[in-house]
């Protein structure tokens, strides 16, 4: 029976990960890496144990999901509606596109000291980091996917006189849906990197905290554990917005 085409790449999406798990255990316990800097998986699978059974991990885990959503919301309710509405009128498009092209190249880490100087060391200046890492990709490809719909389908709703409102929601949004996708995965992804990077400046908790405070007391373990559970959230992310993407894109076939 030939395996469905889903199943063999999940697969896939699971052996190789664990593959170089493999490798990295053996290579670390016969000597071929320094396990000061690499220790073995099967240690840090240890601290990341102890870590959950001590509460630790699942506290920092928390408030960093919690700084992701609030984030997420913040900066991608208003990047998909400013998106479709540029999309759809030239005029605002003109206008605000300079603005965007300006500030989009900006490291958004470089501007972490200005965030918390406004935001203070509390919990908006984190959940500000996230909502800009968000904004751009969002904001940049729904402008796109607006742009790509065929210009007869607008020209259709203006035939039939529909509304502004009318026009957003069964033209605009589902056309530009597909972009609208990738622009939240990959504002998801600049938000978990911005968060650790705001947690280790200005946070008592998160796993960006964990990962620093690691450091500052030479436990690689623990550097790796969170650095382990970035990887493993933004995996796990993606899944998931994947399974949304199927579901509200039932047309859209993965090659």
């Amino acid at each position: 029976m030939k395996m469905n085409d889903k199943v063999r790449d999940r697969l896939l999406g699971i052996a190789s990960p664990l593959a170089l798990l493999l490798l990295w255990e053996i290579s670390a316990r016969a000597g071929v890496v320094d396990t000061r800097f690499f220790p073995a998986p099967t240690s840090i699978v240890k601290q990341a144990v102890e870590l959950t059974g001590s509460g630790e991990l699942w506290g920092h885990l928390s408030a960093s999901l919690q700084r992701l959503l609030w984030g997420s919301l913040l900066g991608g309710i208003p990047a998909l509606l400013l998106g479709i509405a540029m999309g759809l009128y030239r005029p605002i498009r003109a206008a605000i596109d300079p603005l965007i092209s300006a500030t989009y190249p900006v490291p958004k880490s470089a501007i972490l000291p200005l965030i918390l100087l406004i935001f203070g060391l509390g919990e908006a200046s984190k959940i500000v980091m996230v909502a800009l890492g968000v904004f751009f990709p969002v904001l940049i490809n729904t402008i796109t996917g607006v742009l790509q719909i065929d210009k007869i389908y607008l020209d259709v709703g203006k035939n039939f006189r529909a509304s502004r409102w009318q026009t957003f929601r069964t033209v605009a949004l589902p056309g530009a849906l597909p972009s609208i996708m990738a622009g939240i995965k990959l504002g998801i992804g600049m938000g978990l990197i911005l968060i650790a990077i705001a947690e280790m400046v200005g946070a008592k908790n998160g796993i960006g905290f964990m990962i620093w405070d690691a450091w500052q007391i030479l436990s690689v373990e623990t550097m790796y554990v969170g650095l382990i559970v970035i990887s493993v959230l933004g995996f796990l992310l993606t899944l998931i917005l994947n399974e949304i993407e199927g579901w509200i894109l039932p047309w859209k076939q993965e090659r």
